[in-house]
């Protein structure tokens, strides 16, 4: 069994950062590629980065700029930095793994993004 564990999340004012974490545990041969979604309410969820094995990231158009994701595979964990929130940020966000070839989802992470 593997499980993803997300961490961090909360209420921020608009401008503000806040830093999400997920760590994977379990039995674990290789984990591929990293990511952060996101689901707002009464919206889909929607991709927001990934990052492969070797470092490379992809974000969706409306964060680059101000998230940054990162992963540490000694520790196997990935890491969503946000800057400069705006409300429009506000979402249930859910940490991904490909993790032995199967893909796993963490339990999910509210951030908040109001004055």
């Amino acid at each position: 069994q593997v499980q993803l564990v997300e961490s961090g999340g909360g209420l921020v004012q608009p401008g503000g950062s806040l830093r999400l974490s997920c760590a994977a545990s379990g039995s674990i041969f290789a984990i591929y590629g990293m990511g952060w979604y996101r689901q707002a309410p009464g919206k889909q969820r929607e991709f927001v980065a990934t990052i492969t094995r070797g470092g490379r990231t992809n974000y969706v158009d409306s964060v680059k700029g101000r998230f940054t994701i990162s992963r540490d595979n000694s520790k196997n964990t990935v890491t969503l930095q946000m800057n400069s929130l705006k409300p429009e940020d506000t979402a249930v966000y859910y940490c991904n793994a490909q993790v032995n070839t199967y893909d796993y989802w963490g339990q999910g992470s509210q951030v908040t993004v109001s004055s």
